[in-house]
């Protein structure tokens, strides 16, 4: 399997270079790609004219695959990754390997932080795949703050956490990390108040919960 080999050292490099956005040392599995793919595949009804998706932090394209490959022919995909290198792979992929470059011209990429993304209209499904256990509190909320102007109402949300992982790195760090990563479980909390299903992934590298969220048109509306 050159390709996941080539994708794997890809990761690794990224993950020594800048650990605080990778977050792991490998990409995800096919499995835990397949359960955040779940609502692009289990569309509902009234979407016969397409559907809209967001990928944001789609590394070297392990999810970004599982989604393509269930894209029906009117959806259109945007990737928004802020990793240079791992921009250069899915461009890469998207102009000579399947199935990415089956569906590339329903696919744009979005070379900036999440924070800066500006797009007309807003997406059905966002589909995360960032490390937020790595982040600043400010930052998980300023992440999570974006969600009411990305998601249409009545739009899903797509993202996972690695199992215990939060509660382990409580047990060993200091007071200050043991704070922050609170402060990240708080964050996540109040989204997950709209949480219309949650997948157990075992066959990952490490276990995860992937957690589908529903925006009602009340959360989706943007803020004053």
């Amino acid at each position: 399997m050159p390709g996941w080999w080539s994708e794997s050292r890809t990761f690794w490099r990224e993950y020594r270079a800048n650990y605080k956005h990778t977050g792991a040392v490998l990409p995800s599995g096919r499995s835990l790609g397949r359960a955040l793919a779940t609502f692009v595949r289990e569309r509902p009804t009234s979407a016969a004219g397409g559907i809209k998706i967001l990928e944001i932090g789609p590394g070297t394209g392990a999810v970004t695959r599982q989604i393509c490959a269930a894209l029906s022919p009117d959806d259109e995909l945007d990737l928004c990754e802020l990793n240079t290198a791992f921009v250069e792979v899915l461009r890469q992929r998207l102009a000579d390997e399947r199935p990415f470059c089956g569906v590339a011209d329903r696919v744009r990429i979005f070379h900036q932080p999440i924070e800066e993304l500006a797009v007309e209209g807003r997406y059905d499904l966002v589909v995360s795949c960032l490390p937020l256990n790595n982040f600043q509190v400010n930052e998980v909320e300023g992440i999570l703050g974006q969600l009411p102007r990305l998601l249409r109402p009545g739009g899903t949300l797509s993202f996972f956490q690695y199992i215990g992982i939060r509660k382990l790195r409580g047990v060993v760090a200091g007071a200050n990390d043991r704070k922050r990563l609170d402060g990240i479980g708080r964050a996540m909390d109040g989204v997950l108040v709209g949480e219309v299903r949650r997948d157990h992934v075992w066959a990952n590298v490490p276990p995860a919960y992937v957690h589908h969220v529903r925006f009602d048109a009340a959360i989706a509306e943007p803020r004053p």
